[in-house]
């Protein structure tokens, strides 16, 4: 009985989903933000740290490779498999970071994990779908931001402190032992909720044919053609002809790219329907087909592209206006003393109201309340208008005083708590709209959707901002968050319909 009613515990979602977003947070603190301080720290050149923006790409094109994580074995198998080579990967880097030739064999180990740890994320999304129902998938919601978070906090500071005082090799080390405890804990108690799909080994087969080797080398090559491109001389020039370039950042390319892609099988998807229907070898078209084929498509697009318009646009002008402001060395505490806790508690309770009150009811006023956010930081900016004329550019900056100081940390403090609610929103809604045979490969088209909005608030934000000043730019970064909104009135009803009632007739 008391192993039985142990079993149960540690295999309650409240742990496992604890325990895999936490899995899925720490390997990419380590690859893509400790890379850089581990690399710095042995002395390698800006230059060549540069280069470890490379180490991005998985997670941006993970979209690509999706529908084979929900087309073969189980999402349960395709997550152990990634741990453990992400555990071997870490105990291979500290292995190799005493000896002077292991720099250069550690970041090919970074770069080849990348590939694997975006996959893992892409396999825990679709896992976490699987195992839990929709009320479920918002109740803890709020769980997968916390568990998130204090990954990468694990990771820049924990791990950061390790390496930078008692040496590299342990750093990693510990971070391979932390890794691999929740492989442990996942191989023996995680829930097997799963029906299996095609055999691991067809996979293999089918990457080792011709046509397929050649489809996957070149689109390899036709990616980092693009990436070459646009590091080269020649579009540093075109940038210089057209400023508005210098904001289009590689991300956002491929996000544009993907958009044009469902929209152009959106047009043709009748026709390539007909070419595809009944034959068994098109999994992979059809992940992307039926994620266009749906009631009110252009609506769901729009809502994906432009709901965290305003949000992207705040993001991009916030730190630059704490700077100019003269608060830039209070930046620290109020992001990790005042931020990071509301920030998580905002999503916990948005996930509880979700579940509690459903995503119909709440999914405006949490959206709403998030763009508020712009407003109040509207009339902060006006308020502190003076200090930011006095302060910008300045070698020693003006206080701004403690009264001041506390208006920024109550309205940083509203901004994250808002946007912890619309987080909660945000994922709930990309879990919605994935189709139950392709849930990972929908949720990571999704996410792959939002980078569009970026790409936007990206060329907008420098350029609002320093023509109308912080005040009237985040006024009109609401404005700009509106139509997402008002898009958001008009999604298909089917989207907040749970699995187990009917739908309502009109």
């Amino acid at each position: 009985m008391n192993k039985n009613r142990r079993n149960s515990v540690l295999s309650s979602p409240y742990v496992w989903t604890f325990t895999t977003y936490f899995a899925e947070g720490f390997p990419y603190t380590v690859i893509r933000t400790l890379s850089s301080l581990f690399l710095r720290d042995m002395n390698v050149r800006l230059e060549s740290i540069g280069l470890t923006s490379l180490f991005g790409l998985p997670w941006i094109l993970k979209f690509l490779w999706g529908p084979q994580v929900d087309r073969f074995s189980t999402k349960r198998t395709w997550m152990l498999t990634c741990q453990f080579l992400l555990v071997g990967m870490m105990l291979l880097t500290a292995a190799f970071a005493p000896f002077s030739w292991g720099v250069s064999a550690i970041v090919l180990l970074f770069f080849a994990g990348s590939f694997i740890a975006a996959t893992h994320d892409t396999a825990i999304d679709g896992f976490y779908m699987e195992a839990l129902d929709s009320e479920g998938q918002a109740k803890f919601v709020g769980y997968r931001v916390m568990a998130y978070r204090i990954a990468m906090m694990t990771g820049t500071g924990v791990v950061a402190t390790i390496g930078t005082t008692l040496g590299w090799p342990l750093a990693f080390a510990c971070a391979a032992l932390m890794m691999g405890l929740v492989f442990v804990y996942h191989f023996f108690f995680l829930i097997r909720v799963e029906q299996q799909g095609r055999p691991a080994n067809e996979l293999v087969k089918s990457a080792l044919r011709l046509k397929n080797l050649a489809l996957v080398t070149g689109a390899a090559l036709l990616v980092l053609g693009l990436r070459a491109f646009l590091a080269s001389r020649p579009y540093a020039l075109i940038r210089e002809q057209y400023p508005v370039l210098q904001k289009i950042s590689f991300p956002h390319w491929v996000g544009l790219f993907l958009l044009l892609s469902l929209i152009s099988l959106l047009v043709l998807r009748k026709r390539i329907w007909a070419r595809i229907a009944g034959k068994p070898d098109t999994f992979y078209a059809r992940a992307f087909i039926t994620f266009t084929d749906r009631e009110k498509i252009g609506t769901i697009f729009a809502v994906i592209i432009l709901m965290r318009t305003g949000e992207f646009l705040l993001t991009a002008m916030v730190s630059p206006f704490f700077v100019d402001v003269g608060i830039k060395v209070h930046y620290g505490w109020l992001s990790s003393v005042v931020g990071l806790p509301l920030s998580i508690a905002g999503a916990l309770v948005g996930g509880f109201c979700i579940s509690t009150f459903s995503l119909k009811k709440v999914i405006w006023p949490f959206l709403l309340l998030q763009n508020l956010t712009n407003l109040v930081y509207m009339v902060l900016a006006l308020h502190l208008a003076p200090f930011v004329a006095i302060n910008t550019g300045a070698a020693v900056a003006q206080p701004v005083g403690a009264l001041n100081l506390f208006w920024v940390a109550v309205v940083h403090g509203f901004d994250q708590f808002s946007g912890g609610l619309g987080t909660a929103v945000l994922m709930t809604f990309l879990m919605r709209i994935c189709a139950k045979e392709f849930k990972a490969a929908h949720y990571a088209i999704g996410t792959g959707l939002m980078n569009v909005s970026g790409l936007f608030a990206g060329i907008l934000s420098g350029f609002l901002a320093g023509w109308l000043g912080y005040g009237y730019f985040f006024g009109i970064s609401f404005l700009l968050s509106v139509p997402g909104m008002i898009a958001v009135l008009f999604l298909p009803a089917d989207i907040y319909v749970e699995p187990s009632k009917p739908a309502p007739k009109n």
